[in-house]
């Protein structure tokens, strides 16, 4: 029998087999898993032998009973969830967890409400290597198999719910580490080159095997971080969690997992706020104002702005320089035009006053790149004429002259020309490498649409090229309700 074909069939001989060997209710999801090649969260209700109508029936009667209030849930939705068409809130993966007595990660998602602390782990193997078809190993441990987990997305590059629920599970064990941490000086040598290292690479590498390799340094440094070092060590350790969780949170914003992005911020503003450098400090909430411009409100992108100017100080510095560019690119946005290029004009002066500083194509340096960036997203914002997008520098980030030419078509169908914005916006897309096309990308082109007659032939040529496999297969986290907003 194939992996997946009549699930229903191949989950009661599981059910049967594990009954007869009185395995754990964990075991037998396991092992329906595996076999039949549904979700976790599907082989939690076949393991039950319960239809979806059931399992929807059991919620609404445990909601009743512990007034949980009525669950947003349905057979359709059910159905979503389970094949991974669709993801619950994450009050609902708590009402799931409580039904199947779970947790997130056994779900294939997150909290934990498990029965066992430490059950077996069920391992389904080819039928003709061991009569039966299953043995039951001692669980393996966690981190190893979450390292293998991370290694192979890296390989395979098809994340899928496990795999962010255990990015979310790294991160609150980060936070756990951080609140509690026998390191030497030459461990610390090569964490600091190996962050080094992620900060050139994250120029030109995308997001998702960039994410991958940070999470497997991150398992490390939790392990440096679970005991408390002497004041210098804890220092060190804690800048390099920073930069890694700020590495983290910003692959996301590009991936569209605008939660875990925004969650991974908080953990990097944790460990900058342990460390008491007001620079870093002032670094984590500039970097975060980039989440909040593409996905977020404008009006909190200029206060976290201020408040990173704040921190910054009066001396010139790479935080102090994107901080006020990511306010004047807000308030060029917002419509306040004077405001605007004020904060523009302090921009370049500032980093005017940083020549002399090192300018080095790193992640969270603001360069010559960067500076022509927001200024030209910021020129546009406010009708200016600007160099042609595609004279942008390339190499420190792949989609920034796509990211510029797609600002210019938002500007554009905000006053009406919205032939020229599906011009621009295709044009745009054809520039982005297979593996950049995010969910940062993807969304502004698709909310161009939204208002666009489709009767013209660049809005037409826009919904064909955004239909292609190649683009329609790029993984997009953002509901659909939330595109639009997104170049508001």
């Amino acid at each position: 029998m194939a992996r997946g074909e009549h699930s229903p069939a191949c989950a009661r001989r599981w059910r049967e087999q594990a009954e007869a060997r009185q395995w754990t209710t964990w075991q037998t999801v396991q092992a329906i898993h595996g076999c039949c090649g549904v979700s976790l969260l599907k082989a939690h209700r076949l393991s039950r032998g319960w239809s979806a109508r059931q399992a929807i029936e059991e919620l609404e009667y445990l909601c009743e009973q512990q007034t949980l209030g009525h669950p947003r849930a349905s057979i359709d939705l059910l159905n979503a969830w389970e094949n991974n068409r669709a993801r619950p809130r994450p009050q609902t993966i708590d009402l799931l967890a409580r039904l199947y007595h779970a947790n997130a990660v056994r779900l294939g998602m997150a909290a934990d409400y498990c029965d066992e602390t430490a059950a077996s782990r069920v391992v389904v193997v080819a039928q003709n290597e061991s009569e039966g078809g299953v043995h039951v190993e001692e669980p393996a441990d966690d981190d190893t198999e979450r390292r293998a987990l991370f290694h192979q997305a890296m390989l395979m590059g098809m994340p899928n719910g496990r795999f962010f629920a255990e990015v979310e599970g790294t991160r609150h064990d980060v936070d756990r580490s951080l609140a509690t941490s026998t390191i030497t000086e030459d461990q610390l040598d090569r964490l600091d080159e190996q962050v080094l290292r992620y900060r050139r690479e994250y120029m030109t590498t995308a997001p998702m095997p960039m994410l991958c390799r940070v999470m497997l340094e991150l398992a490390d440094v939790r392990r440096l971080v679970s005991v408390r070092q002497q004041a210098i060590a804890q220092r060190r350790l804690l800048t390099a969690t920073t930069m890694l969780a700020l590495l983290s949170a910003d692959a996301l914003m590009k991936l569209g997992d605008t939660r875990q992005a925004h969650a991974w911020y908080g953990t990097a503003r944790t460990a900058s706020d342990d460390v008491g450098d007001l620079r870093l400090r002032a670094l984590v909430r500039a970097q975060q104002t980039m989440l909040l411009y593409y996905y977020g409100d404008l009006s909190e992108t200029v206060r976290l702005a201020r408040e990173a100017r704040m921190l910054a100080g009066s001396a010139p510095s790479s935080p102090a320089a994107l901080a006020a560019a990511a306010e004047a690119r807000a308030l060029a946005r917002m419509g306040d035009s004077k405001a605007a290029r004020t904060a523009l004009a302090e921009a370049e002066q500032i980093f005017a006053r940083m020549r002399g500083i090192s300018q080095d194509d790193l992640a969270f340096v603001f360069t010559e790149k960067r500076m022509t960036f927001y200024r030209t997203g910021t020129l546009i914002e406010l009708g200016d004429e600007v160099q042609s997008p595609q004279s942008v520098p390339a190499g420190f980030q792949t989609i920034d002259p796509a990211l510029i030419l797609l600002d210019q078509a938002s500007h554009l169908a905000k006053h009406g020309d919205h032939e020229e914005a599906c011009r621009i916006a295709a044009e745009a897309l054809s520039q982005v490498p297979a593996e950049h096309r995010t969910s940062i990308v993807l969304t502004r082109a698709k909310a161009l649409l939204a208002e666009a007659d489709p009767g013209l032939a660049t809005v037409r040529e826009l919904h064909r090229l955004l239909a292609e496999p190649r683009f329609a297969g790029s993984r997009d986290f953002m509901p659909s309700s939330e595109i639009a907003k997104s170049i508001r």
